[in-house]
């Protein structure tokens, strides 16, 4: 589904992402986790072709994002952390803007649209503008935006930031359901708790290094502890890098 290869980002002389290695299957939760400037942001915009790689290679169903952009971003959905939206469309014309982009008619997007709106409780909203949304209804619109073009994977950059408990329930279990259905999920959070619940596979990422990958449990056996949190695990491996 997913393989980032030898992926390599610099900006000058600085490299936020370095040698960077991951395949991600259909079916599959990956959660990559670091604290704020570990470069998580940046591998999610070189695999959405917002930024180009220095060195390395990223492939989205076996295609090149670099050599068919075109066709690798037509099965991506993106849920960014900031929900930056123009203050003055509706959330309506948002959702039917988002899915003309990705070549969806007007009629299937009306039919659409009811469904997805249930899953927040949004209905009666959606013609009021953005500017008059608060952050969490922002975000939940861009949740409902990436799933609307039916794509293969999502990418989520803090999903639950901004959003209440239930909105942020609700949130993981559209993503887990997506999951389900066979579609792939790739996030990036310093939200442990949240990736050690939702997530099949980790991706320990520290100062731009991948320095582990693996299941909760794989991860815990190779510290040799058979309890430890996420929290643990990350510190773990991130001080013997």
């Amino acid at each position: 589904m997913l393989e980032i290869k030898n992926l390599t980002k610099k900006f000058g002389d600085f490299t936020a992402v370095e040698n960077v290695s991951l395949k991600i299957e259909k079916g599959e939760f990956f959660s990559i986790i670091g604290p704020n400037g570990s470069g998580k942001t940046t591998i999610i915009k070189n695999i959405l072709g917002l930024l180009h790689p220095t060195e390395g290679q990223i492939l989205v169903n076996e295609k090149s994002i670099e050599e068919d952009p075109k066709k690798v971003k037509s099965k991506i959905g993106y849920i960014p952390d900031e929900p930056k939206i123009w203050s003055h469309i509706t959330g309506e014309e948002f959702l039917f803007f988002s899915g003309n982009l990705y070549g969806i008619d007007n009629k299937q997007i009306e039919k659409k649209i009811p469904e997805l709106l249930k899953n927040f409780n949004l209905k009666g909203i959606e013609k009021k503008y953005f500017e008059n949304y608060s952050r969490g209804n922002k975000q939940k619109f861009t949740i409902l935006a990436a799933l609307l073009h039916d794509p293969d994977l999502i990418l989520v950059d803090e999903p639950i930031v901004g959003l209440d408990p239930q909105a942020a329930e609700s949130a993981m279990e559209l993503l887990n359901n997506f999951v389900s259905e066979g579609g792939s999920v790739f996030m990036a959070t310093h939200t442990l708790p949240v990736a050690q619940e939702h997530s099949d596979r980790v991706g320990v990422l520290h100062e731009g290094k991948l320095v582990e990958t693996g299941t909760i449990e794989n991860l815990r056996e190779k510290m040799g502890d058979p309890e430890a949190s996420l929290l643990k695990i990350y510190h773990h491996f991130s001080q013997n890098d």
